[in-house]
């Protein structure tokens, strides 16, 4: 009797306990279902030139003639999300920089060859094409402007090659700020989430609860250093550029017209601001949007279009996030008073998507253009400097956002104040050359000589 008791009684423990939520389905599920078919692998193979130390090609060529340029192939992984039924697919430029070779794989294991479309650096968004053989499934952008912090994030994206890997988290912050790896300045207004993001991520959709794209996975802070905390280009900002890059295959980002420096104690001190933190206004060009809106000289820049300032670097990627003609809210302190000022954005000085005048020719590993304000702005640039700033460089002597203002040539020295005086030195150099540099870089002028 005992027995047949204890029986009974197990039984309906077990029938009691055995599911709980029998009947609950997680959104996620139903979110991951409709959204994944979307989101594909992108594989790249890359080539770059095998840098040679110029004095070892220099004592090579003596003996045996010039060196040949070499190159070598890589392999990587991203990801990236389809946005037209016709194959457009976005991704961060990185993934793709410097592409010989780009292959999509979809989620039911179909692979398409892909075409780059365009895209830009600094903006860290790219644009490719596939040619589809059937009707392909599009992912919905959402609002970034409307996130609340706490709402649901779901990734889905590559880390480390594994297809389609999603990971859960919160919206844990928006408008964050991270500095860029060469140093040049700041990815700004960022959405921070712990949602797992990882190598291969880059370029995958930051969905929300609804199936929305609210963001592209671009970038994680060093697992070394903490976990769980990883970044996401707002897909507004992103809604701005898309279709321009597949018009033109560039991009029209905004200026402001005005010269910048950050705000220190020394600056604040020694020019009697009202203020300790922003960017002061050293100079406001003429006909630029700054000056008709009535900025002025002297004042100190806090806030732009509701977010608050504190380094010219951040002041001048907040304004490329948008395009031509937009209006913003710029909040100045004029001695000690604040004011508001609609600013209509203008267009940037042209130039190729990736900051290089195609006219420039390339000398010493090096592209280079004529510099603009923004330039200026972001490598602070004196006033006074004229010259070509150097765009790429993959000589390790002199860097990106060097000015490079002479050039001596067995002894004669020529002016470089455009890219037209460049050419005309640089296309004439020849064999056996010595060549000097003159540049100036991070407050320091340096000449640095070769025999070409």
């Amino acid at each position: 009797m005992r027995k047949l008791l204890l029986s009974i009684l197990i039984i309906l423990s077990l029938s009691t306990f055995a599911i709980v939520n029998a009947d609950y389905q997680s959104p996620i599920v139903n979110v991951v279902k409709a959204t994944a078919p979307a989101v594909v692998k992108i594989d790249v193979v890359s080539q770059t030139e095998i840098y040679i130390d110029p004095f070892i090609r220099e004592f090579y060529k003596q003996f045996f003639g010039d060196i040949p340029r070499q190159f070598e192939e890589s392999n990587s992984v991203g990801s990236g999300f389809i946005i037209s039924k016709e194959g457009y697919i976005v991704t961060n430029f990185h993934v793709i920089q410097g592409a010989k070779k780009i292959t999509v794989t979809m989620l039911d294991g179909s692979v398409y060859d892909a075409e780059y479309i365009g895209g830009d650096e600094e903006l860290d968004l790219a644009v490719i094409k596939i040619k589809p053989t059937k009707t392909l499934p599009v992912l919905e952008l959402g609002d970034s402007d409307k996130l609340n912090i706490g709402e649901w994030a779901i990734a889905i994206g590559n880390p480390l090659g594994f297809q389609h890997t999603v990971t859960v988290g919160v919206v844990s912050a928006t408008g964050r700020k991270i500095p860029k790896p060469d140093g040049s300045g700041y990815y700004t207004g960022l959405i921070q989430t712990d949602a797992a993001i990882n190598p291969g991520n880059s370029g995958g959709p930051l969905l929300n609860i609804y199936g929305q794209v609210i963001g592209i996975n671009t970038a994680i802070i060093n697992p070394t250093q903490a976990s769980n905390i990883g970044f996401a280009i707002p897909i507004n900002t992103a809604k701005r550029f898309i279709n321009q890059i597949i018009a033109t295959g560039k991009v029209e980002k905004a200026y402001l017209g005005v010269y910048i420096q950050t705000v220190t104690e020394a600056l604040a001190k020694s020019l009697g601001l009202k203020v300790s933190k922003g960017v002061y206004i050293s100079q406001v060009e003429k006909g630029s949007p700054a000056e008709k809106a009535g900025i002025k000289e002297g004042d100190v820049i806090v806030k732009f279009n509701g977010n608050i300032v504190e380094s010219a670097e951040e002041l001048t990627s907040m304004t490329r996030n948008y395009t031509p003609g937009t209006k913003v809210k710029i909040v100045v302190n004029r001695s000690g008073k604040e004011l508001i000022i609609d600013v209509t954005l203008g267009k940037l000085p042209s130039q190729t998507s990736s900051g290089v005048s195609e006219s420039a020719k390339e000398f010493f590993n090096m592209k280079v253009s004529d510099i603009t304000a923004n330039d200026r702005s972001t490598y602070k640039i004196p006033a006074g400097l004229d010259g070509v700033i150097v765009k790429q460089s993959t000589n390790s002597y002199i860097k990106v956002g060097a000015v490079i203002y002479r050039i001596s040539v067995n002894g004669y020295s020529y002016d470089v104040k455009s890219v037209n005086d460049w050419n005309k030195v640089v296309e004439n150099v020849k064999k056996g050359d010595y060549i000097g540099i003159f540049y100036y870089y991070n407050g320091v002028n340096t000449v640095f000589s070769f025999r070409y």
